[in-house]
């Protein structure tokens, strides 16, 4: 502040006191929450016109009145005011010093208040700092989801939520919605999660009986939110799967916030350990950045931006995979020829814009587009021999082939092309009425869809192509379509979060409408949540919800499995009702648990049916299924050793639907006609595990907490399968069951919380720096993802030959923050 307005502040406030009487004097020092100055501070006392600021060192002095207790309020944009009460006498001159905290994430603490009065069913909350510490080659918040969900693939980051499948999960980053790659087939191609743990600041995953607020999806939502900063702060991360850098700051006078995190990750450590041998380059790369620069108290703008660049470029040479019993036992040896080429391209941006006309009211605009370019390219093949094993310990050629039962070539061949645009204009809004919270909301999305499909499937057994015909050469496999289309459609949403604080139940009852605009259907989606709090000694909480969730299809739900297009698919539709309890409680006499459970059963129908192909879904592109799930769920958290936190999920369930022209007919043996034909009923749903545990568990050394063990394990019963048949009544057969542990080791190599740590030191600025060791498959369990379907040349019998998940991998791992 200029010399001059500050005598000119003074000289007034000298002339005001004179009707006061006798004076004295404040002077004083305004700091930030990091004891930086504050120049241009607002300093006034109440009752008493005028006043002063602070100049650019963040110091003042203010005349004030004496022998009488003065109220003085210290106030500045971006931060929040703060009241001071003094009583001086005459002539005395005091010294204080003030510290204004931001108020840069106020509109974001109105948005949320009614979460902080609510227990919704089926609701996992989940400390993102823990990403890092968990061993897991996925990594990132979805790795800490697997703990809580039958999982049956370490490669992936998509994950099943009772009974569904990945398509029928909503993923949130601050109110956006994302989306993931469509043409990845397995694992190995899939790359980086568009979630960057080292960007979010609250992770909100809800398994089933959400709320009205959130999209049209039948099985789960993860809400992700991400840090607002208020300092200059990064990380930098190495390991033998990739890295990954970000920094977040703060600018224009602690206005501006902003974060900015590069990944980038390759496979090709993990990929040479797999049975398929061969040149391996998948090359994974991930940047985005998320600024929110607010105006004033009332309005604020958000952005967020996503550019992912996946690259799996492979030449297989050869495999080796054996299967069988321990008295029978075979062998299927491959050697290839040709490559494959696989890009997928995508970028995705969104702005919001925030406004808060009072502490009540909080209305935001929001626009966001989509856009993925991928492109699939191979022409592999493969000459195979299928031989059986000699078991017997005695001879000299034990564990090789004693004779062959079958030799071929498998030709695959594609030229995959998809460009996907999404774009999305929308507003939501929320009003707090004290016992009411309510919330709507209305959106508009356009889809353009270009797809160019040409895949097929040679195959030759001994000299003879499969099928077999004397007059022709028919494929195994073969699709080629091409498609080009545009829809939209339209949502609206209404919500009230209810309080009866005297009895302690908070209902949110809602309801929801979407129209399709390509089949013309238009849906009514009500539901509602219940979190009672009796008034016991205990403290529990007991949930409920109840609610229709339907699914309008995307591309993928209306294209069949010979990639032609459907475009009457209806939505797929489900009744859901949750009924759970929390327990919060204390053990080991300090030591705070949480013990959770969770009742759930859904009702299905519209339906399309689907088969699994390592992580690609492919559908059946028309609604004749209906279906069921039920199940129950138990969850443990808390410090089984002190300080140090640790999980226990345990989950049963069993889905199943009916393909309601499903049927197979019986021909008589004797003249061929028909003779019966029997209607196959409810079978397993692709996803039915029926029982899945996890475990995350966490140790340190008793007398040194820098050093410390995280242990994961998972097991889930097998997914059903069949041969590709394309009927789904043979898909009765059960995947052996998953089972997995990683563990890993982390030291503290640098701890910048240390008082004693001298200020000339290299390494000033870093607060920590964590060296890990991980070890991936601990027991070395050989998984099983999918099976390869081989026939023999004698008999036309048809071998499923297992196709494994990774083996006992070593990782290492350094994680910087400053």
């Amino acid at each position: 502040m200029k010399k001059t307005g500050f005598l000119v502040s003074l000289l007034f406030f000298c002339l005001q006191m004179l009707s006061y009487g006798q004076t004295a004097l404040l002077k004083g020092k305004v700091l930030d929450e990091k004891n930086n100055p504050l120049e241009g501070v607002n300093i006034s006392v109440k009752d008493i016109p005028g006043g002063t600021r602070t100049d650019d060192k963040g110091n003042f002095t203010l005349p004030v009145p004496a022998d009488q207790t003065i109220k003085i309020n210290f106030s500045s944009l971006n931060y929040q005011t703060k009241t001071l009460f003094k009583r001086l006498a005459s002539g005395e001159t005091a010294n204080v010093s003030i510290t204004l905290k931001a108020t840069v994430i106020i509109m974001k603490d109105i948005r949320k208040r009614a979460d902080k009065r609510r227990a919704e069913p089926g609701v996992i909350r989940i400390d993102p700092k823990l990403y890092d510490k968990m061993p897991s080659i996925v990594g990132g918040i979805e790795g800490q989801l697997k703990i809580f969900l039958s999982n049956n693939n370490e490669l992936t980051s998509q994950y099943n939520v009772r009974g569904g499948n990945f398509d029928e999960n909503l993923v949130y980053i601050n109110d956006f919605e994302v989306y993931r790659p469509f043409l990845v087939r397995s694992g190995q191609q899939e790359g980086l999660s568009i979630i960057n743990p080292e960007l979010v600041s609250g992770v909100t995953f809800s398994t089933g009986g959400f709320q009205s607020k959130y999209g049209d999806k039948m099985s789960s939502v993860l809400d992700i939110t991400y840090k607002r900063p208020t300092e200059f702060a990064g990380s930098v991360s190495l390991s033998m799967l990739g890295l990954g850098a970000h920094i977040e700051g703060t600018g224009i006078k602690k206005r501006l916030s902003y974060m900015v995190g590069l990944r980038q990750k390759s496979n090709q450590y993990l990929l040479q350990a797999q049975q398929t041998k061969g040149v391996y380059n998948p090359t994974f790369t991930d940047i985005q950045t998320f600024v929110s620069y607010q105006f004033n108290t009332d309005w604020q703008v958000d952005v967020f931006a996503n550019y992912a660049r996946n690259r799996f470029d492979f030449q297989p040479a050869s495999s080796t995979q054996s299967f069988g019993l321990i008295n029978r036992a075979f062998q299927l040896k491959t050697y290839y020829s040709g490559a494959e080429t696989d890009k997928f391209d995508s970028r995705y941006g969104g702005i919001s814009l925030i406004n808060t006309p009072n502490e009540k009211t909080t209305l935001k605009l929001i626009a966001c587009g989509f856009q993925t370019n991928e492109s699939e390219t191979y022409d592999i093949q493969g000459e195979y021999l299928l031989g059986e094993i000699e078991t017997d310990l005695g001879k000299e050629n034990f564990g090789e082939v004693k004779y062959a039962i079958g030799t071929g070539v498998v030709h695959n061949y594609a030229r995959n092309y998809l460009n996907v645009n999404v774009a999305n204009i929308g507003h939501k809004g929320s009003y707090d009425a004290n016992r009411h919270f309510l919330q709507w909301g209305v959106n508009t999305e356009i889809v353009n869809i270009s797809d160019k499909l040409n895949e097929w499937e040679r195959r030759d057994s001994a000299g003879f192509s499969q099928p077999f015909s004397d007059s022709a050469l028919y494929m195994a496999k073969s699709y080629k379509t091409t498609q080009d289309f545009v829809y939209s459609r339209y949502s609206a949403f209404l919500q009230d979060n209810i309080a009866f604080d005297s009895i302690g139940l908070v209902a949110t009852g809602g309801v929801r409408v979407n129209y399709n605009a390509l089949n013309k259907e238009f849906l009514v989606s009500p539901r509602l949540q219940l979190a009672w709090t009796p008034k016991w000694k205990r403290d529990v909480i007991i949930k409920g919800a109840a609610g229709i969730y339907s699914q309008p299809p995307f591309y993928r739900e209306m294209r069949n499995l010979d990639g032609n297009v459907n475009f009457d698919v209806k939505a797929q539709k489900s009744f859901h009702a949750v009924l759970g309890l929390d327990y919060n409680f204390i053990a080991f006499k300090d030591r705070p648990f949480k013990f959770t459970t969770e009742w759930y059963y859904k009702n299905m129908w519209d339906l399309v049916p689907y088969e699994y192909d390592n992580v690609r879904i492919r559908y059946f592109g028309k609604n004749n299924a209906k279906g069921y799930a039920y199940g129950a769920e138990f969850r443990l958290y808390g410090d089984i050793v002190k300080d140090a936190e640790s999980w226990i999920s345990l989950g049963l369930m069993k889905t199943g639907e009916d393909v309601l022209d499903d049927q197979v007919t019986i021909k008589s043996k004797v003249n061929g006609s028909d003779s019966t034909t029997i209607y196959p009923g409810y079978i397993p749903r692709p996803t039915d595990s029926r029982v899945s545990f996890g475990l995350f568990f966490s140790d340190y050394l008793p007398r040194n907490k820098n050093f410390k063990l995280f242990l994961s394990g998972l097991s889930s019963t097998g997914l059903p399968f069949g041969p590709p048949d394309q009927n789904r009544y043979g898909d009765t057969l059960r995947i052996p069951s998953y089972k997995r542990v990683d563990v890993g080791f982390m030291a503290l190599l640098l701890d910048g919380e240390r008082k004693d740590r001298p200020r000339y030191s290299y390494f000033r600025n870093i607060k920590s720096m964590w060296l890990s060791l991980e070890v991936f498959n601990l027991l070395g369990i050989q998984n099983t993802i999918s099976y390869l379907w081989i026939q023999d040349q004698s008999s036309s019998r048809v071998y499923a030959v297992p196709n494994r998940l990774t083996n006992r991998l070593l990782n290492l791992k350094l994680v910087t923050r400053f």
